[in-house]
């Protein structure tokens, strides 16, 4: 399975960019508003400047306390993220998300934003392929 097919099962729910300057505390409302794990951080909504996750600013709060929620998202991101491309297969994502131990990925083209991919699509990918691949075996055996 290609990326480009896990963000069409997807819907065309958009990419949650913020620009560089706001404010944790911001950030935190919206994740939790959106029901999200992490943003874009995007000065244009194109170009990937970085990612923030809820992982970071946990991260961050443990270190630091309570103030970090007044920094911007600029000091607590991970910058140049690790990226994708619409024709990458699946099971190479996985692979990359599972060795760097990160759980969202960009998806670019021609250096431009067009979608964000989690470890959830991806394993939900893969298992609904493995599902339609032992189905279609069962068939065969079954001379259907």
């Amino acid at each position: 399975m290609l990326v480009h097919q896990i963000l069409k099962a997807k819907g065309d729910t958009g990419v949650v960019t913020i620009k560089p300057g706001t404010k944790v505390s911001e950030v935190t409302h919206l994740l939790a508003e959106r029901r999200i794990g992490g943003v874009i951080v995007s000065s244009d909504g194109k170009a990937v400047e970085g990612i923030l996750s809820e992982r970071d600013i946990v991260r961050t709060l443990a270190l630091k306390g309570a103030s970090c929620l007044d920094e911007e998202a600029r000091e607590m991101m991970t910058r140049n993220p690790s990226c994708c491309g619409p024709g990458d297969q699946a099971d190479d994502i996985l692979q990359r998300m599972t060795d760097g131990r990160f759980r969202h990925m960009p998806v670019t083209q021609n250096n431009e934003l067009i979608g964000i991919v989690t470890i959830g699509d991806v394993v939900k990918a893969r298992l609904q392929e493995l599902s339609m691949e032992k189905d279609a075996l069962e068939g065969m055996i079954m001379g259907h």
